[in-house]
């Protein structure tokens, strides 16, 4: 036994946390561009993965006294990084059990959530050398996430103009799991913002 504890890098951990979900989001890009089975899979599969990543992060956290950022802010960050990627899994179960093919709209919601997972994680990143890029990166999420919004707004208008109540209600649900992903990015940059504050 070492007489001093072994240094844990949470900041290393939430960066491979969120770069898993990144992967997943470009999978879930993959997977509206062509709804197969096969690609379905894959995205569980990420889902996983960064599930076992949180898993281990929040192990660590619970046997660590002494933190570098606030134990708070690493297990909020972890949960709605992991809430993104939840939401992700949602959008590709229900589109499967609800027959339903991607429209425009949801093919933009999805590219914009990819891209601000690709914010999220340079934030992450540079969080400690840089914090300038970060806070760049840190807007640039947030622009998405309004973006999705507009999205799923008009989604909503052009799903009310037919009279298809069944196609309406299912393609409302789907709009929704990427409107709460979109939600949760800023939830992320907003705790990242916290601790950016905290730490400079």
């Amino acid at each position: 036994m070492w007489p001093f504890p072994k240094r844990r890098d949470f900041l290393k951990m939430l960066y491979s946390q969120v770069t898993k979900v990144e992967e997943g989001l470009a999978s879930l890009v993959e997977f509206i561009d062509n709804p197969t089975d096969e690609n379905a899979k894959r995205v569980n599969s990420f889902e996983e993965e960064a599930d076992e990543l949180r898993r281990i992060l929040i192990d660590e956290l619970n046997r660590t006294f002494i933190t570098p950022i606030d134990r708070e802010d690493i297990f909020a960050l972890s949960r709605a990084i992991d809430d993104v990627m939840d939401y992700a899994k949602s959008t590709v179960e229900e589109m499967t059990l609800f027959e339903m093919k991607p429209d425009n709209y949801i093919k933009r919601m999805v590219d914009a959530l990819y891209n601000a997972s690709k914010d999220i994680s340079s934030a992450i990143k540079n969080l400690q050398e840089h914090p300038g890029v970060c806070a760049e990166h840190l807007v640039r999420a947030k622009k998405a996430e309004n973006f999705v919004e507009h999205r799923y707004r008009e989604g909503l208008v052009e799903l009310f103009k037919t009279n298809d109540v069944i196609k309406i209600l299912k393609m409302r649900e789907i709009y929704r799991h990427l409107s709460n992903a979109a939600d949760r990015v800023v939830e992320s940059a907003d705790i990242i913002g916290d601790i950016l504050v905290k730490n400079t």
